[in-house]
């Protein structure tokens, strides 16, 4: 119970008291409260988990091959490719072409093991036989007028003068493009 000897308060004190008791919007720069991100975290981990354990993801990866022959010394031919697939390798004796039929030999004539296009004497590559054997290759069989790439591998030990003329040859001969996709191997 309240105390008969207090004394009562004013109406200026009253109206203090009543004031400050009241609720009060807080100002436009003042902080409302914190929110409170938890349960949204918790439906949306929920809702990843669902979705990851319901999907199923299957990645399928294939490489062409060549089965081996049954002796097992040799790759056996694939008869469906009609291809050329021409590579260059350039060494220090000169310019070796392969195609999908074995290497060229020495002459570009034949196939066989050999420099196809062997350095002149002055140590410059032979640039016109490469692309005489370049077209002499691409005109040897009507399936092969389609092929437009060329694969260019070069030694370690060979300049970059020498593999842009070569890429150069086997472009073209001025009047006839022979095979301007150009790709860069690398020597192993």
């Amino acid at each position: 119970m309240a105390e008969s000897d207090a004394t009562p308060l004013s109406a200026a004190q009253r109206s203090r008291i009543r004031r400050l008791s009241q609720p009060v919007e807080p100002a436009p720069g003042d902080e409302a409260g914190e929110l409170n991100v938890v349960p949204y975290l918790d439906i949306i981990m929920n809702i990843l988990m669902f979705v990851l354990a319901s999907v199923s993801v299957s990645f399928v990866g294939s490489i062409d091959t060549t089965p081996p022959a049954i002796g097992g010394s040799r790759v056996r031919a694939d008869v469906s490719s009609k291809a050329l697939n021409l590579a260059a390798f350039i060494t220090s004796q000169g310019v070796s072409l392969k195609t999908s039929g074995g290497n060229i030999a020495p002459g570009c004539n034949d196939t066989g093991s050999g420099i196809t296009i062997p350095k002149l004497p002055n140590s410059d590559q032979d640039l016109a036989n490469l692309t005489a054997c370049a077209k002499r290759l691409k005109n040897a069989n009507p399936s092969f007028k389609e092929e437009t790439q060329v694969t260019i591998t070069a030694s370690n030990d060979i300049d970059y003068k020498s593999v842009i003329d070569v890429m150069d040859a086997l472009r073209g001969d001025g009047e006839e493009e022979l095979f301007p996709e150009v790709h860069f191997g690398v020597a192993r």
